[in-house]
């Protein structure tokens, strides 16, 4: 059985879990009217997903 001849200090033990940790910036994609959305998503500006108008958008205020 594999025994390690030294003991792994706690920040090297830290630092190699710590790689898993990240975080990753949302995909984007752009919308048919030029904004930006989220992947997936309905584009919040013109109620369309996949070039389709599913939501009408709301009011504008």
């Amino acid at each position: 059985m594999a025994v390690p001849k030294k003991k792994v200090s706690k920040a090297r033990r830290d630092k190699r879990r710590s790689s898993n940790s990240k975080l990753e910036e949302p995909t984007l994609e752009l919308c048919k009217c030029g904004e930006y959305k989220l992947r997936g998503r309905v584009c919040p500006k013109c109620g369309a997903y996949n070039n389709t108008v599913i939501v009408e958008p709301e009011a504008s205020k």
